[in-house]
């Protein structure tokens, strides 16, 4: 009976790691909140990359947590050779600008990052 029971515990740990495991989606320690965009120079292309972006994700927008929020739309980041999904996120307006969200256009053969404060 020991032995039965034993092998039923490490069974169900063995499915709970197994379940845990698939939801990881984002490489560990980068948010990618800080990569050199937010206070760009207006109409300069923050990133450029030969490879043309993944589809963004359709995001949920939830309720502002302040008046005055203001809503950063998730998008693809090039970032170690590859493109990263930065999540979007309720922040801080800045007075005088305004938030125009990330895209990724054409660029004669490549694809530019461009987006962020302008006034």
């Amino acid at each position: 009976m020991t032995a039965l029971r034993s092998a039923a515990r490490a069974l169900l740990i063995a499915g709970c790691l197994a379940t845990l495991s698939a939801c990881v989606v984002a490489p560990l320690g980068y948010d990618g909140y800080y990569y050199g965009g937010y206070y760009s120079p207006a109409g300069e292309a923050v990133a450029t990359s030969g490879v043309a972006p993944p589809a963004p994700y359709y995001e949920t927008v939830p309720v502002a947590p302040y008046v005055g929020a203001v809503w950063f739309a998730g998008y693809w980041n090039w970032y170690g050779g590859h493109y990263a999904w930065v999540p979007g996120r309720w922040g801080y307006g800045r007075p005088g600008y305004a938030w125009h969200p990330y895209h990724w256009a054409p660029y004669g053969n490549r694809w530019a990052l461009s987006g962020g404060w302008r006034r």
